[in-house]
């Protein structure tokens, strides 16, 4: 699951929510749905973990947690 979908079926303000818990703002979790921003490795695990495992750390960064990506 993307981020857009996540956001997509959560109640208003939980973008808002979601940042306080990340340490980040509203406005750098906007860019991360939007795709204007990439997470990094430890953003990833932690929206991992406030998604409760619905958008994974896999979803958000391929290049850093696939099969290939520890092979290189």
């Amino acid at each position: 699951m993307t981020l857009v979908e996540y956001f997509a079926t959560e109640p208003r303000g939980s973008k808002v929510e979601m940042a306080e818990y990340l340490g980040i703002t509203a406005t750098y979790i906007s860019l991360l749905i939007h795709g204007k921003r990439r997470a990094s490795k430890s953003l990833s695990k932690s929206i991992e973990n406030a998604t409760q495992g619905l958008v994974t750390k896999e979803d958000m960064r391929p290049d850093l947690f696939t099969k290939a990506a520890e092979t290189v």
